[in-house]
């Protein structure tokens, strides 16, 4: 039996209800009255209260490339080599997907680099390498090499140390051919993960079609006859993705940093492709650190914080989304507090 990205979405719903001088003297901290998220696996502080191993987020509320690549300079000390710049190309003229412009120009400013991506576990337009280059003609991503890195159904498993569920995960072959992982993400909503940040583009992204999904999403390699609604949801869900992703951020070390981009935030991952609810939160803004927890976590506190976020919220609590958080403190992904500098 094949299953539909449409059916996908229906069976989870149904089943979980100015020029850069130095960074610091152009940043300002954000009030005290900040929100955080109810779920906290890394705790804002203020400047004051910040320690040697507290990790920076910085921050602007503007969304162009120029703002995308100054905060990229920010947090681009460790990129080296060859480099990956992992990033959702998503589904069939997708309404949400990050702007193509911007991407390109972001692209431009990194050498040798390509943008990485696998092919897909659900039956979509990037379910086969076929379908997956056509898309991405279709979608625009044509300014670049682009890297499907199971092109060939082969994988390369990435061990996790001291996971919480898994050993290791089958990442896409071409993966361990990079020095370097920019991970440049459209923050939104998603089915399964109740959200789609850093932890999300990597784990899910990163890991082969046929075996690396199947495993982060706790179901049988190979199958033909995947049971979407039978799969493991809600906080063991969180979990497998934190394993998935802590075997990629340790294969890197210090060679791999993000930026979220908070613009046309739906409930649903740009997986959906054209079904994709449309957004009901304003845009927020970007966010660049070099902490993976950090990061996702002052994403979602920004939503928190922000008005007109309730679908939004709702999404990622009715599929316990936060606990993403939680498992990337578990797996001692990231520093136990941030500092939120907006540039």
């Amino acid at each position: 039996m094949t299953i539909s990205k449409r059916s996908l979405l229906k069976g989870v719903g149904t089943a979980a209800l100015a020029s850069l001088v130095p960074a610091e003297s152009q940043a300002a901290e954000t009030p005290s009255s900040f929100r955080q998220a109810p779920v906290v696996g890394c705790r804002r502080v203020a400047a004051s209260e910040a320690k040697a191993d507290t990790a920076k987020v910085y921050f602007s509320r503007k969304i162009d490339a120029e703002t995308l690549i100054r905060l990229y300079k920010l947090v681009n000390a460790g990129i080296t080599g060859k480099v990956g710049i992992k990033l959702h190309t998503g589904e069939k003229h997708g309404p949400n997907i990050l702007p193509r412009d911007m991407v390109r120009a972001f692209q431009a400013q990194i050498p040798n680099s390509a943008i990485v991506e696998c092919n897909t576990l659900y039956h979509g337009d990037r379910y086969t390498t076929k379908g997956h280059l056509e898309t991405l003609k279709v979608n625009g991503w044509t300014f670049c090499p682009v890297d499907i890195m199971d092109a060939d159904d082969k994988y390369v498993d990435f061990p996790v140390k001291n996971g919480l569920r898994l050993k290791k995960v089958a990442m896409g072959a071409h993966l361990a051919n990079y020095d370097s992982l920019v991970v440049l993400t459209h923050f939104k909503g998603h089915a399964m993960g109740g959200f789609g940040g850093s932890l999300k583009n990597i784990a899910i992204g990163c890991a082969s079609g046929r075996v690396g999904k199947a495993e982060v999403h706790g179901v049988k390699p190979w199958s033909t006859d995947l049971d979407w609604g039978a799969m493991p949801m809600k906080d063991q869900f969180m979990e497998l993705m934190a394993d998935s992703g802590k075997a990629t951020c340790d294969h890197f070390g210090r060679h791999i940093t993000f930026l979220n981009v908070m613009r046309r935030m739906s409930v649903d991952c740009d997986c959906a492709g054209t079904s994709a609810a449309e957004p009901t939160i304003p845009d927020i803004g970007i966010l660049a650190s070099t902490d993976i927890l950090a990061i996702d976590q002052a994403s979602c506190d920004l939503v928190y914080g922000s008005g007109h976020n309730h679908d939004l919220v709702e999404r990622m609590e009715s599929r316990h989304g936060l606990a993403q958080l939680d498992a990337m403190r578990r797996n001692r992904m990231g520093a136990s507090t941030y500092r939120l500098i907006e540039i």
